[in-house]
């Protein structure tokens, strides 16, 4: 992430907690926007690794410009719902959208405005999911409320689902944010007292550029 955009960001968060999101997509201040699929993701379902479901519904929280919730509904063929609390990433993504090919077998792609914790999150009349994933979002958020993201995460995945968790960044420790200090086992206590099973931990063999030796894949299961 550019560092300098990354400390404009968290200025405009410390000023308007909520607002600042969207404040920074109007400025085109957005660091963790890739341009693309993660890698990290695309190497993920490509490998076969993991038994990910290819039916029902997937959920990526902070979703940003979208690349990775229309990836995951093309090669899934997940219906997909995509929440961000800012209007203006949402707007962005709608617009990739309407540029993308997504399969034709049934899987829709939504875009939501919304707050992940309180939005009453749905498509295609399901409201629990097969499949969420979080990149940049449990660090996003401030580490008090991580053990909230796991009951929220819990609420929403349904027995036998997946949890696609790719960790960036792994930095020195730092008591500042966002992005806030993590380190894959910081998920580990919200998620195993909600009868969560890691299924998958590994370093990506390819990462972006920036992500290479600061990033790592944890998959897990709602048991």
């Amino acid at each position: 992430m550019d560092h300098h955009a990354t400390e404009v960001v968290r200025k405009f968060i410390d000023e308007d907690p909520l607002g600042g999101w969207d404040k920074a997509w109007q400025t085109k201040t957005t660091p963790w926007d890739y341009g693309d699929v993660q890698p990290a993701l695309r190497e993920l379902v490509e490998s076969k690794a993991v038994d990910l479901p290819t039916s029902g519904c997937a959920l990526v929280p902070g979703c940003g410009r979208g690349y990775d919730a229309i990836y995951i509904a093309s090669a899934l063929g997940l219906s997909t719902a995509a929440v961000d609390i800012s209007k203006t990433a949402v707007s962005a993504a709608n617009e990739l959208l309407s540029n993308s090919e997504v399969p034709t077998g049934g899987a829709q792609v939504k875009f939501v405005f919304g707050d992940f914790f309180t939005e009453e999150l749905g498509i295609g009349g399901r409201t629990d999911f097969d499949l969420v994933y979080d990149y940049t979002f449990f660090v996003a958020i401030d580490p008090a409320r991580r053990p909230e993201w796991g009951r929220r995460m819990s609420e929403l995945v349904r027995k036998g689902g997946y949890l696609i968790t790719l960790v960036f960044p792994i930095d020195p420790p730092r008591d500042y944010g966002p992005p806030f200090f993590v380190r894959p086992a910081h998920y580990d206590p919200v998620l195993a007292e909600h009868g969560w099973e890691k299924v998958y931990d590994k370093i990506p063999e390819k990462s972006a550029e920036a992500h290479v030796n600061r990033e790592r894949m944890v998959v897990w299961k709602k048991l």
